[in-house]
């Protein structure tokens, strides 16, 4: 790696150091536990309970977790009648942002900094992001919000919430480990934009509302909304390599493929593959995952690019029956963890970021009076 300013896009520039994840030799690590252990051994409550408290939590330690999160899970009716006067054509990821600051707005912690009250505002957070998602997701198409029901997990009780009815195990068990392996990722746009915010002292909410609206972009959390609708275009398991070459031919880039810090592959692509096969096979809508392993195989062998974790979240969210403009948002109700993780530890040891620019522009003018000037 190197430090000069100069890198384009600040590739390979080092801006900080943290604890809370590592990507090193294409390995992807939360607190020092691999990727691949924690999305077969764990579930999102444990993860949560790790990037917030740097290691995994005894069994009592995830009964109180879990109880705080259930505790602050409801949304008050102010704030439900706030969300309700968003304009109807308003698109999720701005209803999410917003929503956001509406928190904040009526958190009385809101703008305490100290240790304490940001641990409680995180986890008011991280247990209230399903919630928001599933009120606007309800609220735009008509229906009452629907409150959470107790004892349930983060990912079953958004399922619940969303659709009015208990969530199905396997659909569950699909949207956690989903869940898991989303949560952080090193020093990505929407964790360097909350961490920047936070170096400002500002407070977590403003933080999180500077990471929402990073993760929007399409280059970051909005690519597996078009890795779907490209599979929605090839339409069929036949127009796969014939739309493939078309596409390259055009130049067309193709969303879910390749990423800047894998060389190699991304390590959590295989375990989302995996449970697009199954949940394919135990819908009977195998058409998806078909289509997108000989998306997926082409690719590879026309451009050496192999799927990163945005390729086959698409086809598991669409097969759970998710609606397309809400996969960045439950991208976000994962990386609310891994954010206030950063915030936290940004807050314990601050220094305000200030990048420098290379300056590229003219030099040596000299301004003449306005009459001069021709």
């Amino acid at each position: 790696m190197t430090n000069s300013l100069a890198n384009k896009g600040l590739e390979g520039v080092v801006a900080l150091t943290s604890s809370v994840s590592s990507i090193v030799d294409g390995v992807l690590t939360y607190r020092g536990y691999d990727i691949d252990d924690l999305a077969e051994n764990t579930t999102f409550e444990e993860v949560v309970y790790l990037l917030l408290h740097d290691d995994l939590p005894t069994q009592s330690q995830l009964n109180a977790l879990q109880q705080e999160l259930e505790a602050a899970r409801p949304l008050s009716q102010d704030i439900l009648n706030t969300l309700a006067g968003f304009p109807k054509k308003a698109l999720p990821m701005e209803r999410l942002r917003t929503a956001v600051s509406v928190l904040g707005m009526h958190d009385p912690e809101s703008e305490d900094n100290s240790p304490e009250a940001n641990y409680r505002k995180s986890i008011r957070l991280i247990a209230q992001m399903p919630t928001i998602i599933a009120a606007q997701e309800r609220l735009r198409r008509g229906k009452a919000p629907v409150g959470p029901k107790p004892g349930l997990s983060t990912a079953a009780s958004f399922l619940q919430m969303m659709h009015d009815k208990d969530p199905d195990p396997v659909a569950v068990n699909a949207l956690d480990k989903a869940l898991i392996l989303h949560a952080d990722h090193e020093l990505n746009a929407s964790t360097f934009a909350t961490r920047q915010t936070v170096s400002t002292l500002s407070d977590i909410y403003s933080a999180i509302t500077s990471a929402v609206g990073t993760l929007k972009g399409p280059l970051h959390g909005g690519a597996n909304e078009q890795v779907i609708r490209t599979l929605q275009r090839i339409e069929s398991v036949e127009n796969v390599e014939p739309f493939l070459e078309q596409a390259l031919a055009g130049k067309e880039r193709i969303m879910g493929f390749g990423h800047r810090v894998y060389k190699d592959g991304d390590p959590r692509a295989k375990h989302l593959k995996e449970m697009s096969r199954q949940l394919g096979e135990l819908t009977g809508e195998t058409k998806w995952y078909v289509m997108s392993d000989q998306l997926e195989t082409a690719m590879v062998e026309k451009k050496g690019l192999k799927p990163n974790v945005d390729f086959y979240s698409a086809s598991v969210y669409f097969v759970l029956g998710i609606p397309i403009d809400l996969y960045t948002p439950i991208f976000a109700l994962s990386r609310i963890s891994g954010w206030c993780a950063h915030a936290l530890e940004q807050y314990g040891n601050n220094r305000l970021i200030r990048p420098r620019a290379e300056y590229t522009g003219p030099v040596s003018r000299v301004s003449k009076p306005i009459a001069e000037r021709g």
